[in-house]
């Protein structure tokens, strides 16, 4: 993945879970936030042929953009987690 090869410090900053301070509304919105079926199908698609080496440089582009965009989303989901541990009443 070029656009992260080498930027790891500015992922960290700007997901680190420590400060997650996210309302619970925008943080119940992200967890909210998916592919939907037609997308996943097509990643599942992407990536077999990624498997079996038969991508398309065009395919290899678009399939690099969903993993991309999965991996932000994971990153911002878990920050999303985090935020709404931290407004659960403490047992």
């Amino acid at each position: 993945m070029v656009a992260l090869a080498g930027k790891p410090d500015l992922l960290d900053r700007l997901f680190r879970t420590g400060d997650a301070n996210l309302s619970t509304e925008l943080a119940a919105f992200i967890l909210g936030l998916d592919f939907d079926a037609s997308e996943r199908e097509r990643i599942d698609g992407l990536a077999g042929k990624s498997n079996s080496g038969t991508l398309t440089s065009d395919e290899r582009a678009e399939y690099e953009w969903y993993v991309l965009i999965g991996d932000l989303l994971s990153l911002l989901q878990i920050k999303a987690r985090a935020s709404l541990k931290k407004h659960q009443p403490a047992a």
